[in-house]
C-alpha cells in the first residue's frame, strides 16, 4: 500500500532526510518499518527512482546553498554573506 497524501504531508523533515540517504530499496523498507509505515520492496524501488529524478527548483537550491540574507523578510533572492 503506497503512502497516502496525508501520510506524506505528516512525514517529519528528519524522516525525509533519512529516506533521501537510503541507497537501496531494502534500506528504505527498513526505515519505513522503523517509522511504522508499511512499504513494499516494489514501492521502495519506485520511490527511489522518483528521488533519482528529483531536482530542486531555484528557490530550494538557493536555500540549500547558503540561505537568505538576515535582513530580508521577503523572497528577494539576496544571500547572506558573512564578513571575514
Amino acid at each position: 500500500m503506497a503512502l497516502t497524501d496525508e501520510q506524506k504531508a505528516n512525514l517529519s523533515e528528519e524522516v525525509i532526510e533519512k529516506a533521501m540517504k537510503c541507497e537501496t530499496p531494502e534500506q528504505l523498507v527498513e526505515l519505513a518499518k522503523s517509522e511504522s509505515i508499511d512499504l513494499t520492496l516494489e514501492e521502495a524501488q519506485a520511490y527511489l527512482s522518483e528521488m533519482d529524478d528529483f531536482e530542486l527548483d531555484s528557490k530550494q537550491l538557493k536555500a540549500v546553498a547558503g540561505g537568505w540574507c538576515g535582513d530580508c523578510r521577503a523572497d528577494c533572492g539576496d544571500f547572506y554573506m558573512p564578513i571575514k
